[in-house]
């Protein structure tokens, strides 16, 4: 990726829209907004995450302009593999265990130009071949900021003649995972190496691993809450849209936690849970005890 660049990667939202909610949703964005932050440059993207599965042949993706000044956006696809502590690397070539999506999905537009206040439906489709291997595929989709083009007559003027200027243009970029399922797929985690660091006047700290098995990337929140010794619980601690794709097998977190005052981290216990974040479909991946002695 070009160094001028900055990407954010985006992963989810179970939303869909029509072109005729457009309006209604960018309405619900400008009430969210002070909560929530779904992209870059002021591209709001939703969803953030695009699974194909089942009979599931077409999927529309909403683009707004939160900003102030009309912005354009060329939209294409890119490959990312992701590290064990979750960063994300770009990539040309697949590794074993590793499927790219690209070539068998259609979009449209290609590109967009959006006025401030602005909304747009692009809209995605699956074509799955008779010969397709089992397992899954994932791309991701990316929308690169277009810079703006100054007109004729406007160039930069140098106020020293005898020197040599350079111009930085940041260019931003909002990416978000597209996951076609082919097959039977399924897939297990268990929690592992769970400890918790305490430092004198710093928050604690929990240390974890979550262990991926089976042909299927797993999505969820990661839930941290302290059982008190008389039986009171206590969130203090939370991540949402934790992922592990494949052909990743763990992924290791570390994660401060919030700690309410008179709570005492030298009794009771820590549960933590990693659940599904679809609350259509609850269910808890995995979980772990960690007791303070």
């Amino acid at each position: 990726m070009n160094s001028r660049e900055k990407l954010i990667i985006i992963q989810h939202v179970n939303l869909s829209a029509s072109y005729r909610k457009c309006r209604f949703l960018f309405l619900i964005w400008m009430f969210l907004l002070p909560l929530v932050s779904w992209g870059q440059g002021d591209l709001l993207v939703t969803p953030r995450r695009v699974v194909f599965e089942g009979n599931k042949q077409r999927e529309e993706i909403i683009l707004a302009n939160m900003g102030q000044d009309t912005a354009a956006y060329s939209i294409s696809f890119l490959q990312y593999r992701m590290t064990d502590d979750g960063a994300f690397e770009e990539i040309t070539e697949p590794q074993p265990g590793e499927l790219f999506a690209d070539r068998y999905l259609r979009f449209f537009p290609r590109s967009v130009t959006l006025a401030p206040d602005e909304s747009q439906v692009l809209r995605m489709q699956v074509r799955r071949l008779p010969n397709m291997a089992e397992g899954e595929y994932r791309s991701h989709l990316y929308f690169r900021a277009m810079p703006k083009e100054k007109p004729l007559g406007e160039e930069d003027v140098l106020p020293d003649s005898t020197s040599i200027g350079i111009r930085l243009i940041p260019i931003y970029g909002v990416s978000i995972p597209v996951i076609i399922r082919i097959g039977n797929l399924s897939s297990k985690v268990t929690i592992s190496d769970l400890a918790v660091e305490q430092k004198d006047n710093q928050p604690p700290v929990v240390h974890l691993t979550l262990n991926r098995e089976g042909n299927q990337s797993v999505y969820g929140d990661l839930g941290i809450d302290y059982m008190a010794p008389g039986g009171e619980k206590i969130n203090v601690g939370i991540v949402r849209g934790l992922a592990i794709y494949t052909p990743n097998s763990l992924r290791r977190l570390t994660m401060p936690l919030n700690v309410p005052e008179g709570v005492d981290f030298s009794t009771g216990r820590l549960l933590v849970r990693y659940s599904s974040s679809d609350e259509t479909k609850p269910e808890i991946y995995a979980e772990k005890e960690f007791v303070f002695n």
